[in-house]
């Protein structure tokens, strides 16, 4: 045991080092795939600069206002708790940007490099062309992992050592200060990158399929190359900080967990959550090249991958557990347990409520066959149906790991679920991936036997996008308890040690009683605030998306050449028209969260403030997965009539199912996944800002 407490974090970060080298070699791999014929290099290239494009500017916008809160947070913690606090937080604050969008670059390059390769495997059938956008998205799902363990676990070494065990609270700030970096970028990740391309896709799908009856990604709709970049910096580049965000900040929070006088007297409680994350790696990576070799059919390799990293991953944790605490490991194994069994059981209730083999889906489709209205509403009852099951699911999981082990059982919990993110990111990347060798596939001209393919794979990746979605929503929830103790915590020990500096008596802890109307406040607060968010961002997608069908709609009418094959669109405007969009609308919803916490802790005080914690989770998890459910079904509705069913292409369902597709473009890919993010960066900056105001 002893050895495991001198070395855990250096065995995770070697773990993390291993993810990085798998992840290489497939990346490798991949690379050493075929390309394909010349047109398709050109079209691939086309989307690779629109994305390079699109994210340099993304990242050069956010750079400049990382650098306004990085002196605001050196300046304010370095005044109220001494400079080398302040000046910790703010490189914890840079490291988690920087490794935020460095984890959103990889993801996008990955795609570029997979797509085209993954169009030309399906000229050779469906499973090397599942290898193919599997893997690539692997590539993604590993470094991300890796990129987490060591950001997070290298700092939290570095600041141990520079502050010393007797200031280990001012490590812990810093660490706070990384995880704010983390979520604050990726909020403006997900909302730019979903701005950008539902914006483009609605406007594809609007003007293209409806009015011009033209079949997805024809070449000669001008606002194609728009949609297929913004599957790379959208569903991409946005996931992968995401996710980044999501592990990072979970681990942290086990952290401060571990760091509370329950258990703060025992360094294997700070310990395990790593050790944990770390040999997760290893469940990821069999997952991983089971689903290579396992010659399943598509759908059952990936949901056989995961589960097979789970069981992995379970019986690793056990021996692991007996050793760090034999006194009580049955009480802390248990809660890990909870966690993996929860990453499956949210990858099957998601699953049920988006793939097109299952009834919700299916009831959207046959409720298109009597309109665009019908169609709506069914959508919109799956979604809110499907908020049910999680939250039934994540209550069991709280009571049964607080049961066991208390606050930290929770806490072991989401480190557990959150753990297996290497093989769940894979299944998230591939659905961009196939997305977009699909319309490689139609504009390149390839046979359409290969559209078929990837046709398949796509509504496949549509589900498994929506499951990583509802996964990450549902480690929020479950994580609600420990970031509000985190919050409460923090408070009170911030508030014991002013009353010893200041030599007054040692103030008893802050309650959040119902009786208490400052408390309703905080929760009807907190609760609008994930509406707001919403509302915003797709009002954004709407006007963006209304640029586009404009745009479109002035080409076709300027050059009729365009729909005879005699004129070439001009791409170019209409991926300039989402870019300046999407930077310029996702500014003000991703500080949204920022400001409403700076003004609630500055007018109405501390309890308002938790209170606002706990609003923000219980709305955001319901609205999260009803938006992310809703879009993936509606998606998949449409895939389900273009197979041939209810008419199949041009019938009036069909239509119907693309004005529902479109309305659950902004749900599924923009507001319903940075729903996520913003609960965090709400719980993060509440726990920064306490010395400040409190």
């Amino acid at each position: 045991m002893d050895f495991l407490i001198n070395n855990g974090i250096f065995i995770a970060l070697a773990l993390g080092l291993l993810a990085i080298a798998v992840a290489v070699t497939l990346a490798l791999k991949v690379r050493a795939s075929d390309a394909g014929n010349a047109a398709m290099a050109e079209v691939a290239a086309a989307v690779e600069e629109g994305a390079n494009a699109y994210l340099s500017r993304q990242i050069r916008t956010i750079s400049v206002i990382a650098v306004i809160l990085f002196i605001l947070i050196l300046v304010s913690k370095g005044i109220i708790t001494g400079w080398p606090n302040g000046g910790a937080t703010a490189i914890g604050f840079v490291i988690g940007a920087v490794c935020s969008m460095l984890a959103g670059f990889i993801g996008m390059r990955v795609a570029v490099l997979a797509n085209v390769r993954t169009a030309q495997a399906a000229t050779i059938g469906a499973q090397p062309a599942l290898r193919v956008a599997f893997n690539g998205g692997a590539v993604t799902g590993l470094l991300v992992v890796g990129l987490a363990l060591l950001s997070v676990g290298g700092f939290y070494l570095a600041v141990s050592a520079y502050f010393g065990p007797d200031h280990h609270d001012q490590a812990l700030g810093a660490l706070v200060g990384l995880a704010l970096g983390a979520s604050l970028i990726s909020v403006f990740a997900r909302l730019g990158g979903g701005i950008y391309t539902k914006a483009a896709d609605v406007g594809a799908d609007l003007v293209g399929k409806i009015e011009q009856n033209l079949d997805e990604d024809d070449p000669r709709n001008p606002a194609t190359i728009a949609d297929n970049v913004g599957d790379n910096v959208g569903d991409c580049a946005g996931m992968a900080a995401d996710v980044f965000e999501t592990y990072a900040v979970s681990l942290i929070g086990s952290v401060l967990v571990a760091a509370l006088p329950d258990t703060a007297s025992n360094p294997a409680y700070l310990i395990f959550p790593f050790m944990l994350s770390g040999l997760a790696v290893i469940g990821s990576v069999i997952g991983i090249v089971f689903i290579n070799v396992g010659g399943l059919k598509p759908s059952s390799a990936l949901l056989a991958g995961v589960a097979l990293s789970a069981v992995v991953s379970g019986l690793l944790f056990l021996p692991l557990t007996l050793i760090m605490f034999p006194d009580q490991w049955g009480s802390i194994y248990v809660p890990t347990l909870v966690g993996l069994a929860m990453t499956f059981i949210t990858v099957m209730i998601t699953n049920y409520y988006t793939a097109t083999e299952y009834a919700p889906v299916q009831k959207i489709a046959k409720a298109s066959q009597t309109g665009h209205a019908t169609n709506i509403i069914a959508g919109l009852a799956v979604g809110l149906h499907a908020t049910l099951l999680p939250v039934f699911f994540i209550g069991l999981s709280i009571m049964v790991s607080y049961h066991f082990h208390g606050l930290y059982g929770v806490a072991i919990a989401v480190v557990s679920m959150l753990s297996l993110s290497g093989i769940i990111i894979s299944l998230d990347a591939f659905g961009p991936i196939t997305d977009n060798a699909g319309g490689l596939a139609v504009m390149s001209k390839l046979p359409k036997e290969v559209r078929k393919i990837t046709d398949e794979l796509d509504a496949i990746g549509n589900t498994m996008k929506a499951v990583t979605k509802g996964y990450a929503i549902a480690s929020a929830g479950l994580a609600a308890l420990v970031l509000f103790r985190s919050y409460v915590g923090e408070l009170q020990a911030h508030r014991i040690a002013e009353a010893l500096f200041k030599g007054v008596p040692v103030p008893d802890p802050v309650t959040f009683s119902l009786d208490n109307p400052i408390i309703l406040i905080g929760l009807f607060i907190g609760g609008v605030l994930p509406f707001l968010f919403v509302a915003y961002t797709m009002d954004a997608v709407g006007k963006a998306a209304g640029a586009v069908v404009r745009e479109v709609r002035r080409q076709l009418a300027a050059k009729p050449g365009i729909l005879l094959g005699t004129d070439k669109p001009e791409y170019g405007t209409c991926v300039d028209i989402v870019t300046q969009a999407a930077l310029k609308e996702m500014i003000f919803p991703a500080l949204l969260p920022v400001l409403a916490v700076l003004l609630v802790a500055g007018f109405l005080g501390p309890q308002a403030l938790g209170a606002v914690l706990v609003g923000t989770i219980v709305t955001g998890l319901f609205i999260g997965i009803s938006l992310t459910s809703s879009g993936g079904a509606w998606d998949n509705a449409k895939k389900f009539i273009e197979e041939g069913n209810y008419g199949g292409k041009g019938s009036v369902a069909h239509a119907a199912a693309v004005t529902g597709d479109t309305v659950g473009d902004p749900y599924k890919d923009t507001s319903g996944p940075a729903i996520n993010p913003m609960i965090k960066v709400v719980n993060i900056v509440a726990i920064l800002i306490i010395p400040l105001f409190f």
